[in-house]
């Protein structure tokens, strides 16, 4: 039986298809639940001959993926990445022709990444096909794993508003509530009774009272869920944060969903644990005119999908994009007309901003694809956010900022701080345990009694700070310490030459050291900047005043040798020297002539530099692009998700039939020249 795919993964499978036979690599990147899996399916369906090794996070993912098709396959041969971390020694046995990545981004984890780096580098002829609801590891210094393992090579990308906008997946109702709010009660009295100021104990005993009114008159979980849940047989799966808050939480299933079903049948998924697979299995089969409670942990999180769930109910703090994205996802999938509902009750759009980032994926599809959905007004009534405890968190943000300000507070805790430690270096983003945010507090106590900036710091007040050891003048008192770190540095490197944000292993933020006293001497002069001392103590072990201009001189050299050899300076953006200098990309960016002096352009100029606007290379570029595309396939009628060379040409092309249709429209230059060139290569206007 032949794989079915919906069109949105069809207009992907043929841009995948192309993107292997150019790249020889193509990475997918659609949110959950819109099925991309079948993608990688349909490839290995239309290569019956070649072999396939296919890897995931784990077996599990994958037997229910297989599941989902109901078909086996005999020319793939799967492993996990844990699995081939634990067998690298055969690696030189599998010998693959194609290799899928399912849940590319994992493999940017340290000892699963180096595993995937020896298979891709034991195989560089085999084509590789990554499938992600995201490329960015956004707690991984934000790494983007399209470029390290695709090179850029995006087949097909598609964000969550998009596939919303476009009906791929239905649009939600989001439900924020609470369901454990003592503890902050708690944490909120101990820091009001430990203000020293009456007034400020007065004022913030009121609103914490008044805050507690507030919550005690809003709606509990169990009206929140006979409200909002609707479908009272309906299936939600519950996210816990682990085992025990998982056995917490199932405790209170009972009062929570009382007014919804009184015997709801519960099931329970650990990651790894025998009992899941048949726990999970039932939970898919369970068609009764009960309501469904599925409570997991993280074996849903990816690769696992539920075709008929109603909604997901969020019961774990997140700070992963990617996780919180999941989640939500297990509610959403491609096909159903049903509207689903997410119920977040530890409030993660408000952490992570998500809201705003799908409204506004949401925003940019409907300007990219305005025929393809229903009137706007659709997506307004539908997609809204209902939020159960509006009124008391106002009342906590005010009460939070009242006892941010209070200077007493942040005092007894620096000086908590100088008993405990010894002194008061603390680092500017040190937040305490309550909260408070102590490290800005001293830097304003310094700036203050510097009159940079006005403030309430009496004589009384500096006593007490200068009672517990309070640095006022943190250049002087730290001078040899940073001289200190500077010499291991030098003694580790070579040199001076630190990055912005270079860390010691001390903990000294010491690239954001130089880059201050750099600033500074620009500004004011070396002489009022430093002493003779200090400037001569620096200079002895090789700093680096100007660092721009000392990476010019040697960027310029680099151009100058490949003018000699060459004939040009026609750079490819991604070359790179054998000295590891990006020269195609300082050449790029180099499009401001106001950023370089006289001597330096007319240094430049006589070694072949053209100094166009950034914006037309970029247009020039993707116009090669468009014509290479041309001249392949005959035609300009390139789909609107279709990426090459890290360039997503489709958008650009279709961007450009808006403005042509738009022409008054801020955006881009479009003027006669241009679209003579585009007619020149057969440009298609409707």
């Amino acid at each position: 039986m032949s794989i079915h795919l919906f069109k949105h993964n069809e207009d992907a499978y043929r841009a995948v298809e192309t993107m292997l036979e150019e790249k020889q690599m193509a990475a997918v990147i659609h949110p959950t639940g819109t099925g991309k899996s079948m993608i990688a399916f349909k490839l290995v369906e239309q290569h019956p001959h070649k072999h396939f090794l296919w890897l995931s996070p784990s077996e599990y993912i994958y037997k229910t993926q297989l599941e989902n098709i109901d078909t086996q396959f005999s020319n793939i041969e799967y492993m996990s990445y844990s699995r081939l971390m634990k067998h690298e020694d055969s690696i030189d046995t599998l010998h693959p022709d194609y290799i899928i990545l399912d849940e590319f981004h994992r493999c940017g984890a340290a000892e699963w990444g180096k595993s995937v780096k020896k298979l891709l580098e034991a195989y560089p002829k085999a084509k590789r096909l990554g499938l992600s609801a995201t490329n960015i590891r956004y707690l991984d210094n934000q790494r983007n794993m399209a470029e390290e393992l695709f090179e850029g090579n995006i087949a097909s990308e598609m964000t969550l508003g998009e596939a919303i906008v476009r009906e791929i997946l239905p649009e939600p109702k989001y439900v924020i509530a609470m369901y454990s709010y003592k503890k902050e009660l708690e944490q909120l009295k101990k820091r009001i009774e430990g203000l020293l100021n009456p007034g400020l104990v007065s004022e913030n005993e009121k609103l914490l009272e008044q805050l507690k009114r507030a919550l005690e008159q809003a709606d509990g979980l169990t009206e929140v869920f006979a409200r909002q849940m609707t479908k009272p047989d309906g299936k939600y799966i519950v996210f816990c944060s682990g085992r025990e808050h998982m056995d917490e939480m199932k405790s209170q299933a009972a009062d929570w969903f009382s007014k919804v079903d009184k015997k709801p049948h519960i099931y329970t998924a650990y990651y790894n644990e025998a009992s899941t697979s048949k726990a999970f299995a039932e939970f898919k089969k369970d068609t009764g005119s009960h309501l469904k409670l599925l409570y997991c942990i993280d074996m849903l999180n990816e690769g696992i999908h539920v075709d008929d769930v109603d909604g997901v109910i969020l019961l774990r703090p997140t700070v992963s994009p990617i996780i919180y994205l999941q989640q939500i996802g297990r509610a959403l999938s491609a096909g159903s007309k049903n509207q689903p509902v997410i119920f977040d009750l530890v409030n993660n759009f408000d952490s992570l901003h998500c809201i705003d980032c799908l409204k506004n994926e949401m925003q940019e599809a409907f300007l990219l694809y305005p025929d393809t959905h229903s009137p706007r007004e659709h997506f307004d009534d539908r997609f809204r956010i209902i939020d159960e405890t509006k009124d008391s968190r106002e009342i906590f943000m005010r009460l939070q900022e009242n006892l941010g300000s209070a200077w007493d507070t942040y005092y007894e805790a620096a000086k908590q701080w100088y008993e405990e430690n010894g002194n008061l270096k603390i680092s500017k983003s040190y937040v305490t345990e309550s909260g408070l945010t102590l490290g800005a507090w001293i830097n304003t106590q310094r700036r203050v009694k510097s009159g940079n900036i006005s403030g309430n710091l009496t004589w009384e007040k500096i006593q007490k700070l200068n009672d517990i050891g309070m640095i006022w003048d943190v250049t002087d008192s730290s001078w040899q310490e940073v001289l200190e770190e500077l010499k291991c540095y030098r003694n580790t490197y070579g040199n001076l030459d630190i990055k912005a944000k270079y860390v010691s292993p001390t903990g000294f933020r010491l690239g954001s050291w130089i880059n201050n006293m750099r600033f500074k001497v620009k500004k004011y002069g070396i002489e009022q900047a430093l002493t003779d001392e200090q400037r001569k103590a620096l200079e002895e072990l090789g700093m680096i005043w100007d660092h721009n201009k000392q990476k010019w001189e040697e960027y310029y050299s680099a151009a100058k040798a490949y003018y000699k050899e060459h004939g040009n300076l026609e750079v490819p953006a991604k070359y790179v020297t054998a000295d590891g200098i990006p020269l195609g990309r300082w050449l790029s960016n180099l499009t401001n002539s106001h950023s370089m002096t006289d001597e330096q352009l007319k240094r430049l100029h006589s070694i072949g530099y053209r100094s166009e606007s950034k914006a037309a290379i970029q247009w020039n570029r993707k116009f090669e692009l468009a014509k290479t595309y041309y001249e392949k396939n005959g035609n300009l009628d390139v789909p609107v998700s279709y990426s090459t060379d890290g360039v997503k040409l489709g958008r650009w092309i279709s961007n450009i039939r808006c403005k042509r249709k738009n022409p008054n429209a801020s955006g881009m230059v479009l003027d006669t020249e241009r679209i003579a060139r585009l007619d020149s290569i057969g440009m298609n206007w409707k």
